[in-house]
């Protein structure tokens, strides 16, 4: 392969888009998958704005993470068309409403457990051989709300997704492919703005200022 490939899950928004405008910036291609269709036209949009020379350019999918056969076919996609993957950054997060634990939405904890967790079962093994073809890298992004209060739902999903990864990373520590749990600072994402309506963000990290800094400590 001549040129980077980055999977991005969860590209339409957030600390996901920013690290594909980035990546394409350094002239990587990214396959950004969001269900949001209008998100991932704005990221094409000023992916193509910035106008840099080299700049690399994007395949948008837009598709559930919880619909394996879809990412199935993804992954088959990307092994026919580049032969694997230089890099997985997985942003895909469900973020339910906050609720104390006695009074959960039983529809709301099943989303969180099939975004947050089984999703991301589904992806590893769909996703590992095309790192391996491309010796690459999963980056994964912890937030450690487990145990917070009104964080049930949200933090007990979320926990359990970087468990599977910390896993993962484990079993393949000496054969590869890589696998990272990174720390993003706090930034002023739709999903914080959720979770604490009416902080002050002007302390916060712009995405962008965050996956700069995340991509240059791999």
């Amino acid at each position: 392969m001549t040129q980077r490939i980055a999977l991005i899950t969860g590209a339409s928004r957030g600390l996901g888009a920013a690290l594909a405008e980035e990546l394409a910036s350094r002239g990587w291609h990214v396959v950004a998958v969001a269900r949001t269709v209008g998100g991932l036209e704005e990221l094409d949009d000023r992916v193509k704005a910035l106008g840099l020379p080299g700049a690399g350019g994007l395949t948008l999918a837009p598709m559930d993470v919880t619909n394996e056969d879809a990412m199935r076919h993804l992954c088959l996609s990307i092994h026919q068309r580049w032969g694997g993957l230089q890099l997985w950054a997985h942003t895909a997060i469900h973020a339910a409403p906050l609720a104390p634990a006695g009074s959960l939405d039983g529809k709301d904890l099943d989303k969180s457990i099939a975004t947050n967790l089984r999703a991301t079962g589904s992806l590893i093994p769909m996703v590992e051989p095309l790192l391996r073809a491309g010796d690459g890298t999963a980056l994964f992004f912890d937030d450690p709300r487990a145990g917070s209060k009104f964080f049930a739902g949200y933090g007990a999903t979320k926990a359990a997704q970087i468990a599977l990864a910390r896993s993962w990373a484990a079993e393949n520590a000496q054969i590869g492919p890589q696998v990272r749990i990174l720390m993003p600072d706090p930034m002023p994402t739709a999903t914080r703005a959720r979770f604490f309506p009416g902080e002050d963000r002007d302390p916060l990290h712009a995405p962008r200022e965050v996956a700069r800094r995340l991509l240059a400590s791999l």
